[in-house]
Order: C-alpha cells, then sequence, then structure tokens
C-alpha cells in the first residue's frame, strides 16, 4: 500500500513529457518513488511468506497492484 498515493501520481504526471498512459505513468513512478516501490515489494514478500500452507489469499503482486492503482486514478482525471 502506497501512502499518499494522489499526491505522489498527480506529481508524476507533472513530470512526464510525453502522453500520459499507464506504462508511462509505471516508469516514471519507479524512477522517481523508488523508495515507495521497495517498500510496496517488500510488504508482499512479507505477506507471501507469512501464508499457512493450504491457506491462500489472493494478492496481486506489487506490479500488477500499481498498474491497477494508475489506471485507475488516471481515469479519475479524465
Amino acid at each position: 500500500m502506497i501512502l499518499n498515493k494522489e499526491e505522489l501520481f498527480q506529481k508524476t504526471l507533472e513530470s512526464l513529457t510525453e502522453k500520459p498512459g499507464e506504462q508511462n505513468m509505471f516508469n516514471k513512478f519507479l524512477e522517481l518513488y523508488p523508495k515507495e516501490w521497495k517498500q510496496l515489494k517488500i510488504t508482499f514478500s512479507k505477506f507471501n511468506r507469512s501464508k499457512q500452507f493450504g491457506k491462500t489469499i489472493p494478492l496481486p503482486k506489487p506490479e500488477v497492484s500499481l498498474r491497477k492503482e494508475i489506471r485507475v486514478w488516471l481515469k479519475k482525471q479524465q
């Protein structure tokens, strides 16, 4: 989970030189906010290791999760 994602996504959008799209936003976000990206991956990894055998809770991979959040945010902006 990313704190202040609305603010971070807005700053990411403002720093783009090309047309804002899901892939462009994703790449720029990784470039601008490596700490937040690392924290998201750590959280996912901890969750995966904590699951008990036979009990699965589907959690999207960090890449999928971030792309979905960006996609939803971009739709709200239109």
